[in-house]
């Protein structure tokens, strides 16, 4: 089977250095100096993102609340939404409400659950929506909504500190990453996480390449009444899954000065030159993309104005006037669930050595009818059986063993056409095997 691989493990794959807003290379998302965080957001609800600088640790006209907590984090009740797997094999989304007090958890859980539903709306959310494990934790707040809503002078003590004006921002919402940290670390694992805050103001954050004590890569806030917000989820999930470029610029930004990036959307070449080199986008240039238009080469992108190209004039990662992932940006989230969750597992143990009458079962990730075309096949010794395809449990005896000790091999398959790169398709296979002796 192939080994689940860490969300910071691929973040550092994916080259998302830490880098400075200004410096060269088109990531500028994670912690930069001691005592600061460059976080992304959104000032519009349907606009270009943007990036501040914002402190890590909470202004102190809200940390000097010296209020007991109204839940410590280790009381705190954590539900499972949905459990499709083993946290091993799975990304595990953990939702953090803040602002709700004990009488108001079935709000939070309400409200989480539309944020849910509107971000696993979008594909390829949609289609794989079965790699997931979401985890409900009730983090329980001395007052109702949180600070900086509806005005800056407005302080509440709530469970991790959620604040608007961040950095002077209004629609910046910004949160102690200490205390999410301590909530996630009740769920069962932690991968990413989603602070839904309770208000209605537009508004939400950004932080992605974290390394925390909970193990997840990334947060991503939101404002929870307010019918856009969820857009922010969805963006900043781009980043820490499919590892994503912002695909906005900055007027005044210039010349990209870098090498090619590592981000798969974005590139130093024409579409001459993806064609020629058969790298990045190359298949899918020509092609209708669902955000409209034709996949090509379009100047800009990665903050800079010149010399660096995006696959179409406008996606979720340019801009939260749409929620569609161009195809270039699906593909790069296809892989990266397949990355980081297991399409299958062994129901029957592998550890010891079977016999022919023995049951070989494998569990198929739950995948909703969409862009996914999985299969399953079996080998016997590299060589395939084709009367059990499409079998999740069989008789090792129906395989044809002969004598001996033998290999025998489940193999599923996802033969999605919106896999195109040769690497992305190879990563979204998985296989079990066991020996079988007759």
């Amino acid at each position: 089977m192939r080994v689940r691989t860490p969300l910071v493990s691929a973040i550092a794959a994916g080259s998302l250095a830490i880098a400075a807003l200004g410096a060269a290379g088109t990531t500028a998302r994670a912690a930069t100096d001691e005592g600061t965080r460059t976080v992304e957001y959104f000032p519009g609800s349907h606009g270009e993102g943007r990036h501040a600088r914002v402190p890590t640790s909470v202004p102190e006209r809200i940390s000097r609340l010296k209020q007991a907590p109204a839940m410590t984090p280790d009381a705190t009740p954590v539900t499972s939404l949905q459990r499709t797997g083993p946290s091993d094999g799975r990304l595990d989304l953990v939702i953090i409400g803040d602002g709700y007090t004990a009488g108001q958890q079935a709000d939070f859980r309400s409200d989480a659950q539309a944020k849910l539903d509107a971000v696993f709306a979008i594909e390829p959310y949609k289609s794989y929506k079965g790699l997931f494990n979401f985890w409900l934790v009730d983090a329980v707040s001395n007052d109702s909504g949180v600070s900086g809503d509806p005005t800056k002078d407005v302080v509440k003590d709530t469970a991790v500190s959620s604040y608007f004006f961040c950095s002077d921002t209004e629609r910046l919402l910004c949160v102690d990453e200490k205390k999410v940290d301590a909530y996630a670390q009740q769920a069962p694992a932690s991968d990413i996480v989603f602070v839904v805050s309770n208000s209605t103001k537009y508004g939400g954050a950004g932080y992605s390449g974290l390394t925390s004590t909970a193990g997840h890569t990334g947060i991503a806030t939101m404002s929870s009444d307010n019918d856009r917000s969820y857009l922010i989820g969805a963006h900043e999930l781009g980043h820490s899954i499919g590892l994503l470029a912002d695909e906005y610029q900055y007027a005044g930004y210039g010349t990209y000065p870098g090498p090619e990036p590592a981000e798969p959307n974005t590139t130093t070449q024409t579409a001459d030159g993806m064609l020629n080199s058969r790298t990045k986008w190359y298949s899918w240039l020509g092609q209708s993309d669902p955000s409209g238009g034709i996949v090509g080469a379009y100047e800009g992108g990665g903050y800079y104005e010149y010399g660096i190209y995006r696959p179409t004039q406008n996606s979720i990662m340019r801009s939260l006037d749409t929620d569609k992932f161009n195809l270039p940006g699906q593909e790069a989230m296809i892989a990266g669930f397949y990355r980081n969750a297991n399409l299958l597992t062994a129901a029957t143990s592998t550890a010891r050595t079977l016999n022919t009458s023995s049951t070989l079962r494998v569990d198929l990730a739950p995948l909703p009818t969409g862009l996914s075309d999985v299969g399953v096949r079996w080998y016997v010794d590299g060589v395939e059986v084709r009367r059990a395809a499409g079998q999740h449990a069989l008789k090792a005896g129906s395989l044809g063993i002969r004598k001996g000790a033998h290999t025998v091999t489940a193999t599923a398959v996802d033969r999605t056409a919106a896999l195109r790169d040769p690497a992305a398709r190879r990563s979204a296979s998985d296989s079990v095997s066991w020996t079988v002796s007759r």
